[in-house]
């Protein structure tokens, strides 16, 4: 692999109130920042134009708007152009704990080769339905990936990804059920993960917050994504068993001869406790080896 050089990836659409502050705090422990701009109505624009002419960020805007998971694959082609090897994912509203981004990237830098997913500490602002919904997506991600628990939290976007392994990754989604899909897709093609512990507080309006999820909308997303990814598992399995011909009408992006690689986890005790302004948060256990299918 290339010598370790990250940048930080914002994903943003119409978040002129905070998007600097997250910019200005994320370059004080990594000074490459990629922006991508997912079609912003004017103000949102216009925030990422002025801190482009500063010379603060890589910017591109999108002609439309893709949502999350397609700002974020856009932004991974755009950091391979740059020249950079990992892209530590940040959202643009200031809900994650910028004390935390030196300990990623140092896990990043110890484990090249591994997705750094954050396992998320909330406070009392996290919506109470959103705690739910994300319970149901650790079963199905659990379910995908054979039942071990890889991934602690599928649904995090402070994470670091390795960047050609995540586009050879080839999530098809673009919306909110990006973040587990590509965490899945990932764990299928044997790429190592780590999971570290971060706290996350969601910002009330006043202070700039806004939540593009659709309750109804995006959860039947998320739902019809968990589908395709189970029988995409089942079909794999059911070749691997009775050596069944895959035609390529019905080519899904799983690893050819899938029967779910043993994705190593690597032990999270060993990086600093992030620092001050951020309370340390408790150790996430390291997970288990895989034994024969999960997550």
């Amino acid at each position: 692999m290339s010598a370790f050089n990250p940048c930080v990836l914002i994903p943003t659409y119409n978040n002129p109130a905070t998007l600097r502050g997250v910019v200005e705090r994320a370059r004080q422990d990594c000074p490459d920042i990629v922006v991508i701009d997912d079609h912003s109505a004017d103000a949102g624009r216009l925030a990422v134009e002025a801190l482009t002419a500063e010379g603060l960020v890589h910017s591109r805007r999108l002609p439309a708007n893709l949502g999350k998971g397609g700002a974020v694959k856009a932004g991974f082609e755009f950091a391979r152009e740059l020249g950079f090897t990992h892209a530590l994912q940040i959202d643009a509203d200031g809900q994650h704990c910028f004390e935390d981004i030196p300990r990623f990237l140092a896990a990043a830098r110890a484990h090249p080769e591994a997705l750094i997913l954050g396992a998320p500490l909330f406070d009392e602002t996290a919506p109470k339905a959103r705690l739910r919904g994300r319970q149901i997506s650790i079963f199905w991600t659990t379910l995908e990936t054979g039942f071990c628990r890889v991934i602690d939290d599928p649904c995090c976007g402070f994470r670091v990804y390795p960047v050609e392994a995540a586009i050879s990754a080839r999530a098809r989604t673009d919306r909110m059920e990006f973040d587990p899909e590509i965490a899945v897709r990932m764990v299928w093609a044997g790429v190592p993960v780590l999971n570290l512990a971060t706290r996350v507080r969601y910002l009330s309006v006043d202070e700039g917050g806004i939540s593009h999820f659709r309750p109804f909308h995006d959860n039947v997303l998320m739902s019809w994504m968990h589908t395709r990814l189970v029988c995409t598992l089942l079909w794999n399995m059911a070749r691997s068993l009775f050596g069944a011909p895959r035609s390529e009408a019905k080519r899904l992006a799983c690893p050819d001869d899938l029967s779910l690689p043993a994705p190593s986890s690597v032990s999270a005790r060993a990086n600093e406790p992030p620092e001050a302004t951020c309370p340390a948060p408790p150790p996430v256990s390291p997970t288990e080896p895989h034994k024969e299918a999960e997550s």
